[in-house]
């Protein structure tokens, strides 16, 4: 059942108006039912992991609380039911999402040192949103480890925590400090967080449907058929792509948030205008926040984060950056696509080392030139689009072949233009019709990062505001290209 489609929009409206008609300690049954629907819908079978995976965290908590000690040391118990959680949730998801990787990767290396091995593989379905769902379990657990959370004693709201049907499949990833009180806490209907939903909802279609779903022909097209093309269409798809997958994952989140606060739950906060950043840095404090910010509190600080010496602190950057790599696929495409990230988070580190070291009080200060902003801006989404070409391309060998041809046949600039649109089939009203949604989507992000968007046009007159309304909801259901009905790029993770 996608965001995108008729029947998602069917569902929503139902469990809108039973979760409202219901009396506030009935609701979390017909949630919980709702979310275990939403997720069967793919595949009934599957629903028996986030069951397990439910069962085993609810169960390692309630235990790990039970043996918690008088001081803050913990026992060899709680030790032993947090690796029990650890071994049994991840263990789940590398038997599904990444046996096949490793064992593919074993027998390549065994057979290059001349060893007679035989492929095994499993060739077992992914389960949507596995990676999102185990990770949310995993934050739980370790917070209650940690003494940061209670151990949540009903198990029906935890279980809807895990199963939550708007972020289940692609996030947020919630932490327990947010999703559950407000699961427990009475809600009554306000008008303003229903409407502000159902804006946060059109955003995120006009982002998947609009702009996603058009840039994705072009960018198929050329990634589909690396060896067809090359130079300037090879750049453009790429670019394209870069625009295509925020659109297309924040546009998810955008509905995620949407569709939660119709019932009165608010989500965390997962994109930031990522392409406003001005360094790498910031673009990970923008770019699927509630991933970036697991990372960093439950690998990037346990391995040390920046406490320890400089090495050692270079290596936990690295590290951190390649399991998240790791995490979005069972590919070398994504190892490597983390592993870019990590390098140019590292050098960023010590570029700014550097600068602290020997720069002057009044030169340690950024830059805030326009000139300079600029710059900077247009470095980082470079090397951004540059990392995007492992991410989109599939097996290292497409990446470096695109790469190695990408400046392949300039004559002249004109020629060069004029060749590139011709081999993607764009002529310049196909142009300005692709790009006329980024810019307005660029207006939005800028106006956002100065001023509450929507809680501006609130203030406008009906006319206007309405008059902005109705162009959206044009854009959505008319715009040229678009069908809807195409999953989401994160599906896959």
């Amino acid at each position: 059942m996608l965001f995108n489609s008729l029947p998602y929009a069917i569902f929503l409206v139902v469990v809108f108006a039973l979760h409202w008609l219901l009396p506030n300690r009935f609701r979390w049954i017909m949630l919980l039912i709702a979310s275990y629907y939403f997720y069967m819908s793919w595949n009934p079978e599957l629903i028996v992991l986030i069951v397990l995976t439910t069962l085993v965290s609810y169960s390692c908590a309630l235990l790990i609380e039970r043996y918690r000690g008088s001081d803050d040391k913990p026992s060899h118990l709680q030790k032993l039911f947090l690796i029990l959680a650890l071994v049994i949730c991840l263990g789940t998801l590398f038997f599904f999402k990444y046996f096949d990787f490793f064992s593919d990767s074993v027998t390549a290396i065994l057979r290059s040192l001349s060893l007679p091995v035989h492929e095994l593989t499993l060739k077992l379905i992914l389960p949507v949103g596995i990676s999102f769902y185990t990770f949310q379990t995993l934050s739980y657990v370790i917070d209650v480890y940690h003494g940061k959370v209670p151990a949540e004693r009903h198990l029906g709201i935890y279980a809807l925590y895990v199963s939550f049907f708007p972020q289940l499949v692609a996030g947020p990833i919630e932490r327990p400090q947010n999703l559950i009180p407000q699961i427990r806490r009475e809600r009554t209907f306000e008008f303003q967080p229903a409407s502000d939903g159902l804006k946060w909802i059109a955003l995120g279609l006009f982002k998947k449907v609009v702009i996603a779903d058009s840039l994705s022909v072009y960018v198929d097209m050329v990634y589909g058929n690396l060896a067809g093309f090359h130079g300037l269409p090879f750049i453009v798809a790429t670019v394209f792509f870069a625009f295509q997958i925020y659109c297309d994952f924040s546009g998810y989140s955008d509905i995620a948030i949407g569709s939660a606060k119709l019932l009165g739950i608010n989500l965390m906060k997962n994109f930031d205008s990522p392409y406003l950043s001005l360094s790498l840095r910031e673009f990970w404090t923008r770019w699927h926040i509630s991933l970036s910010s697991w990372f960093r509190d439950y690998v990037y600080i346990p391995l040390g984060g920046n406490r320890k010496k400089l090495p050692r602190h270079l290596i936990n950057l690295m590290l951190t950056f390649l399991m998240s790599g790791l995490w979005h696929g069972a590919n070398w495409t994504f190892v490597c696509w983390g592993a870019l990230h990590g390098f140019y988070v590292v050098a960023e580190t010590l570029i700014h080392k550097i600068q602290s070291r020997f720069a002057s009080p009044k030169e340690k200060k950024p830059s805030q030139s326009w000139l300079s902003s600029a710059v900077r801006l247009v470095l980082t989404f470079t090397l951004v689009c540059f990392a995007w070409v492992f991410f989109r391309a599939d097996s290292m060998a497409d990446a470096f072949y695109g790469l190695s041809n990408m400046f392949e046949g300039i004559r002249s600039p004109l020629h060069y233009v004029a060749d590139a649109a011709t081999k993607l089939k764009l002529d310049r009203y196909d142009l300005l019709i692709r790009l006329l949604p980024v810019g307005m989507l660029a207006v939005f992000d800028i106006a956002n990062r100065r001023t509450n968007v929507f809680a501006a046009m609130s203030r406008w007159k009906p006319v206007f505001r309405w008059g902005v309304y109705l162009i959206l909801i044009w854009f959505i259901l008319f715009f040229p290209g678009t069908g809807g009905g195409s999953e989401f790029i994160y599906f896959q993770f």
